[in-house]
């Protein structure tokens, strides 16, 4: 039996390293060739394949192809995945979209409909819906702590009537024991 953990590897007595042949590359290129692994992943959204109607749900799980494309996001690689449908195993594809967070179908199926995203339009909003956007947020932020202020203003006011209630009942026990003579609450 053999460890599965070894600190040493075994060397053949015959075993030279001048003899194995070695690319040498520059530092910090890529190798050539397509930048294709194999990956295994769950679909991520509910599809419905184009070629033959069969349904694919999220988190059915695949055997993929995960290119590397050349496309960027800022600084963030979009990767586009290749699985094959079930049925007829015709091949979809789709891609990651880091600008909403999400996966875009490219090719060979169709994405289902999903109530959440029926709002979210495509995304993207121009610099006139976004200042109008913000503007709105900002005026209700201010009507928001207008209220809050008024809220508190009130609390405030009850706090005082409730403080003066009191000290007003205090007095007029205070004017009751002094009419009846002085006599102490405690004397018998």
């Amino acid at each position: 039996m053999s460890e599965r953990k070894v600190l040493t590897k075994y060397y053949p007595p015959d075993f030279d390293p001048s003899k194995l042949t070695r690319t040498r590359r520059p530092r910090g290129s890529t190798p050539p060739g397509p930048k294709v692994q194999t990956v295994r992943l769950m679909a991520p959204f509910s599809m419905k394949c184009t070629s033959c109607g069969e349904y694919i749900y999220k988190g059915r799980k695949f055997n993929a192809r995960k290119e590397t494309t050349d496309e960027r996001y800022y600084s963030i690689s979009i990767f586009r995945f290749y699985i094959r449908c079930t049925r007829c195993s015709g091949e979809i594809t789709f891609k990651t979209d880091p600008r909403n967070m999400d996966y875009e179908c490219e090719r060979g199926a169709r994405r289902n409909f999903e109530v959440w995203r029926q709002g979210a339009g495509d995304g993207k909003e121009t610099d006139e819906e976004r200042l109008d956007r913000l503007e709105r947020e900002e005026h209700e932020e201010e009507e928001k702590s207008a209220m809050e202020e008024l809220e508190a203003k009130v609390v405030d006011a009850k706090q005082e009537m409730a403080i003066a209630d009191a000290l007003d009942e205090i007095r007029t026990r205070n004017a009751r024991n002094e009419r009846k003579g002085g006599k102490e609450v405690g004397d018998v």
